[in-house]
């Protein structure tokens, strides 16, 4: 559990935009869900041997890459954008579900690095534990995600009364944007 709560836990596009929809009150159950069964899908295939494949393959991180450096500079555009005409929490439109969720699971599948570190990492970890515990050693990493998420999600919405204010969110959207601008600029180079 913690090795997976390590990995997890870093800053990353996906946690600032669960921290965002908590903030919102906005279908955080979905978002948690997309992610916690994102986490133990890919923590399970990396267990089953996936990341022995994603290895072989590399072309495949590599298109992931470049796709995922384009979805994170369009968001954090669409944040620069929203820190510049700031509004409160309650004057913000909201977002249909299936846009919120679709934006998770882009997050969440578009990052090369989580193909690296839950299948790739976390699988072969677990396969060194040995047959009988590699699946102790996976359950473990996918309740740290479990774990990490609620967490994560429900307490920004435990916080969101104290951020109902227009400055308030500029700040957020400004971080968040130059947050995505950095990650996809670290995607590009690296």
């Amino acid at each position: 559990m913690l090795t997976g709560l390590a990995l997890i836990v870093a800053i990353g596009a996906q946690n600032a935009f669960v921290l965002r929809q908590g903030i919102r009150r906005e279908h955080i159950g979905a978002v948690v869900a997309v992610c916690m069964a994102g986490d133990a899908l890919l923590i399970v295939g990396g267990t089953a041997g996936i990341g022995a494949l994603v290895a072989r393959f590399p072309g495949v991180l590599e298109v992931l890459r470049w796709a995922g450096a384009a979805y994170l500079l369009w968001f954090g555009v669409r944040s620069f954008t929203a820190a510049a005409k700031p509004s409160a929490l309650s004057e913000q439109a909201p977002r249909s579900k299936n846009s919120v969720v679709a934006t998770t699971a882009a997050l969440t599948f578009l990052n090369p690095h989580v193909y690296l570190d839950t299948v790739v990492l976390l699988g072969s970890v677990a396969n060194q534990q040995g047959a009988d515990l590699r699946w102790v050693f996976a359950g473990g990493a996918v309740a740290g995600s479990v774990l990490w998420f609620s967490a994560l999600g429900y307490g920004a919405r435990a916080l969101a009364g104290v951020l109902h204010r227009p400055q308030t969110w500029r700040w957020i959207d400004a971080g968040i944007g130059v947050l995505m601008v950095f990650l996809a600029i670290r995607l590009v180079l690296h």
